[in-house]
């Protein structure tokens, strides 16, 4: 494990917030060095990134992926939405199709969702057995340190937002016929076990939070924050992975 502690959902701050001047000013600067890793990467296929989104229904994945994605050479990310597995992957391991959408090296792989379904939506849910679950945690840490010690570039997210703001999002989407897809029974469903999925959220982070694959946790409450956090780490990452860039 770490030595630094995991991240808890008590040190989740909703007043951070970036002005939209400052946030486009930064985000420029970060999304042209993160193009130049990319190219680096493509050209040397030094090894492959793999970026990981979980979060709060609402809390602003998509918009963070587009924004950390948008700038990059398409031929060289692929993002994965992750549902319920389906066909074949049902009847595998459930770490199997996650295997199976690894990226090549010098390619990013982005997951919105991801392998921590079963210990946290399955388990809450009830659709996974508490020995599942529970033995998920070691199988997952396990998978994730092969990764890395493979060569990968692992990043990992916890996007959170308050109730009040996820309610605030919510009514948005349902009121906007270009958003209202967005929107469903689920994630109303969902909100009403807001108590059960706290302390889920944090064992998980605890757990599974290692020097290998340590967590970040952004405050999503304000949407250019969290853009520029994730921008942040992702590029700090990439640094200490593969050096500084030359001039």
């Amino acid at each position: 494990m770490t030595t630094e502690r995991a991240p808890r959902l008590s040190d989740f701050d909703p007043t951070l917030a970036i002005e939209e001047k400052e946030y486009k000013k930064r985000r420029r600067a970060l999304r042209l060095e993160l193009l130049r890793y990319q190219v680096l990467l493509r050209d040397e296929a030094t090894c492959p990134v793999v970026i990981v989104f979980e979060g709060v229904d609402a809390a602003g994945k998509g918009g963070v992926i587009r924004r950390l994605t948008g700038r990059l050479d398409p031929r060289g990310v692929r993002v994965h939405p992750i549902g319920p597995p389906v066909g074949q992957e049902a009847r595998h391991h459930y770490l199997w199709r996650f295997h199976q959408r690894m990226p090549e090296y010098g390619q990013f792989g982005v997951f919105d969702r991801s392998w921590y379904g079963r210990v946290l939506v399955e388990r809450v849910e009830g659709l996974a057995s508490a020995e599942e679950w529970e033995r998920a945690y070691g199988e997952i840490t396990a998978f994730e340190q092969s990764m890395v010690d493979n060569g990968m570039v692992l990043a990992k997210f916890w996007l959170h937002i308050s109730q009040d703001e996820q309610l605030r999002r919510f009514e948005a989407r349902e009121a906007d016929p270009f958003k209202e897809y967005k929107i469903t029974a689920d994630d109303w469903r969902n909100r009403e076990r807001w108590a059960d999925y706290e302390p889920t959220i944090d064992e998980m982070l605890r757990r599974t939070h290692t020097e290998a694959a340590p967590w970040t946790l952004v405050s999503a409450e304000d949407k250019n924050h969290a853009r520029i956090d994730v921008l942040e780490t992702v590029v700090a990452a990439l640094r200490v992975r593969l050096g500084p860039l030359g001039s």
